[in-house]
């Protein structure tokens, strides 16, 4: 669907429920882990090619059980190989809602934020003539304030 103006909104009750989601996939996902970047850094990385290279050994293994030592664990072997495609098919899932999710905050983002500006830019020119206003400009232009001094100090250093 392309990009258009964002008019939604989300209940507690929806947020609520939302959260319960998360939790039920959790709870049918109890044997997660979470890895240290070291763990992570000395474990086999399995991309495309690498998975294809399972898929043929499991077969092989399969094929040919009378090969391999009586301490291998074949039944493990296979449920690690579906796991690891069923874990595939959810990851999936999870990264197009992550995208969806992240490109719809950012859009919804820029909204608020171009509307914020429009705001400003009205209270800026109420705020010459409309009592009160004047703190409430001053503390919306304290943003811009920062960023311009961050801007002139990248100027200088320079």
């Amino acid at each position: 669907m392309p990009y258009q103006n964002i008019t939604a909104s989300l209940s507690p009750a929806d947020i609520q429920e939302i959260k319960a989601a998360f939790a039920t996939i959790e709870a049918k996902l109890p044997f997660l882990v979470t890895l240290s970047a070291e763990e992570r850094r000395n474990l086999f990385k399995m991309g495309d090619k690498r998975l294809a290279f399972v898929n043929t050994s499991l077969i092989a293994a399969q094929s040919n059980r009378d090969i391999l030592p009586a301490s291998f664990d074949l039944d493990e072997f296979v449920r690690d190989y579906q796991l690891v495609a069923n874990l595939t098919e959810v990851l999936i899932g999870l990264r197009q809602l992550t995208e969806q999710v992240d490109d719809t905050l950012m859009a919804v983002s820029s909204e608020a934020m171009g509307s914020s500006l429009t705001v400003y830019d009205y209270v800026k020119t109420a705020a010459k003539k409309t009592p009160g206003l004047k703190t409430i400009a001053e503390q919306l232009g304290d943003r811009f304030k920062v960023i311009k001094s961050k801007s002139a100090k990248a100027a200088v250093d320079s």
